[in-house]
């Protein structure tokens, strides 16, 4: 848990605040209640390794301009035993140091030390947090969609956890409800008319039209026959969802654990409503003045809890009516409850019954319109949905082939399944390539997934870590190799291209931090890049076969080290760092 950068930018910090205390004291400065330093990585490294804005920060407290400020403070800053050889002032009165081989160092130790722990942190220590993800209707295949919210999920899931949280994966899985009533229906239509004949049976408007409704149908009547036509309604929709959620849930699991994703937990909505839980939520609602009956139907006042959410967010009158805000329906006038109702129990759930301290959702961007409304009931609840409910929304996915849009699978003629995919493109390469920005809409294009030269960012970088191994081995048959840091001269780093490569190593700590702040997992997509392409360079520019041994030994550490740290990030997108290629 070493953060070389955190410490670079701590110390910085301290020394300016120290060097500017001093100049006070001397009378230098003015006295001021100066707490901060402000302290940056500069975007051009030539300005210095890291940067203060402190005299341009503080110069109106301290009644003076900021060069001044800045000249006076580097005048009492003191460096010795720090991590920086020389500190210099530019511009209006920036402080940029630069840094000594002690931080180099430093940086190395912590890989080694650390090992596959390395990059991780206890930011989030204490927290309980779960990620739901995918959670797709069991009624059918897995579709696009799904398979970028799967990797989007998991490898979020994979950040979080390396920054200290306690962390849950679920799939929830809508066993119950009106899509259900339509997936029997839809198969009991399919199975009549196996018998029956397609005319003699109606298909409902709205049923799932799709091909693997008769496939199905089809099954249950090789294995069961037609004795199923002769059951009354109830009984024979029941059994075929039952048999047609028997087939699919396996499958789904099949290939999401194909994907490389595996669940802590699949939560079945139907045991919400068995166990009353659903009704139990209602009525809850109901005793705290949230619901009304009309036409025979339970609504909740989502308008009114909103309009008290978006009061307190200190929106006016115009602006809220601008939203039209409505209420929603939690149970129909049949009695049954809407999915919206067992939504806001199975959130319930998940904060006060299994003591979540945060819960994230990842869902697809036409789900929008239900976040605010989830968030506001379960503030009516008392659970704080504004504050510990977060809802990451992901844009819809386009698949290419030669820069034209692919929507059905060569193989079975239909709209491509999470499945056709995978027998397409490594699920690597998947995996890589939907852990793209989740708030930006992504075109996949599978000709580029399966290549294998440096346009194609995960051979990119696979092969970057598979050359490292290679220079392991041919430089093992030479009797030279990797050395603990102690035996390693590491002042034969201090190359241009060397230390810009022991810079980005140190970067990913905070790439990892980042990507769990933010819920954005492609932070470490685009650190993969840059540090593959940053040991390219390197390999170039700085030989290692057939140098002075000393020197050999020292770039053979470095290029272990980044091996070391290719690995960990491709371990938490889930994408394997192969050794040969």
């Amino acid at each position: 848990m070493i953060h070389m950068i955190e410490l670079a930018k701590k110390q910085a910090a301290r020394l300016t605040l120290d060097a500017y205390r001093a100049a006070a004291a001397a009378g230098k400065l003015p006295q001021a209640d100066v707490k901060t330093a402000p302290v940056e990585i500069p975007k051009d490294t030539r300005n210095g390794d890291f940067t203060t804005t402190f005299a341009l920060a503080n110069a109106k407290a301290l009644r003076l301009p900021p060069h001044t400020v800045a000249q006076l403070v580097l005048e009492y800053l003191t460096l010795d035993g720090t991590y920086f050889a020389a500190a210099e002032l530019a511009g209006p009165g920036f402080l940029n140091f630069r840094l000594n081989g002690s931080w180099y160092r430093g940086v190395l130790d912590a890989i080694e030390s650390e090992g596959p722990g390395y990059g991780t942190s206890d930011d989030l220590k204490g927290q309980k947090i779960m990620v739901e993800f995918v959670s797709a209707n069991p009624t059918g295949p897995m579709h696009m969609g799904n398979a970028r919210g799967g990797v989007l999920g998991d490898t979020l899931a994979s950040v979080l956890t390396a920054c200290g949280a306690d962390v849950t994966r679920e799939f929830y899985v809508n066993d119950a409800g009106h899509q259900i009533d339509k997936f029997a229906q839809s198969i009991e239509a399919r199975y009549l008319q196996l018998i029956r004949g397609e005319d003699a049976v109606p298909f409902p408007e709205d049923g799932y039209q799709g091909g693997d409704i008769r496939e199905l149908a089809q099954a249950y009547y090789d294995a069961h026959g037609a004795g199923l036509a002769d059951a009354d309604e109830a009984t024979r929709r029941t059994i075929l969802a039952q048999f047609g959620l028997d087939v699919n849930l396996p499958k789904m699991k099949s290939d999401l654990e194909r994907y490389k994703i595996h669940y802590d937990n699949w939560f079945y909505e139907s045991t919400l409503h068995e166990s009353g839980f659903v009704a139990e939520t209602a009525d809850k609602l109901t005793a705290l003045g949230y619901t009304y009956e009309k036409d025979g139907a339970l609504w909740l006042k989502t308008a009114e809890i909103l309009e008290q959410v978006y009061r307190a967010a200190g929106k006016t009158d115009k602006e809220i009516e601008k939203l039209d805000l409505k209420d929603d329906v939690l149970q129909r006038a049949n009695g049954f409850y809407t999915y919206f109702a067992a939504d806001i129990a199975y959130h319930r759930n998940k904060f006060e019954v299994r003591g979540f301290d945060r819960v994230i959702n990842v869902w697809g961007a036409d789900h929008h319109g239900h976040v605010a409304r989830l968030k506001g009931a379960l503030d009516a609840l008392g659970l704080d949905g504004s504050g510990r409910l977060d809802i990451v929304l992901m844009q819809l996915v386009k698949l290419l082939r030669d820069g034209e849009v692919v929507r059905m699978s060569k193989r079975t003629g239909k709209a491509i399944s999470l499945s056709d995919l995978l027998d397409e493109v490594p699920v690597d390469a998947a995996r890589w390539f939907f852990n793209a920005k989740p708030d930006t809409q992504m075109e996949f294009d599978l000709g580029l997934a399966v290549r294998e030269d440096s346009e194609n960012p995960i051979y990119y970088v696979e092969y970057a870590h598979a050359r490292i191994w290679s220079l392991l081995r041919a430089m093992e048959a030479e009797d030279v190799r990797v050395l603990p840091m102690e035996q390693v001269d590491d002042s034969l780093l201090r190359g241009e291209t060397e230390t810009a490569l022991i810079r980005q190593l140190a970067q990913f700590c905070e790439v990892v931090r980042l990507a769990a702040r933010d819920y954005d997992p492609s932070f470490i997509n685009r650190y993969l890049q840059e540090l593959a392409g940053c040991f390219h360079r390197f390999y170039t520019v700085c030989r290692i076969k057939g140098e002075e041994k000393r020197l050999a030994e020292a770039r053979l550490k470095l290029a272990d080290c980044t091996r070391a740290v290719l690995r960990g990030g491709l371990a938490l997108i889930g994408v394997t760092a192969p050794e040969k290629m």
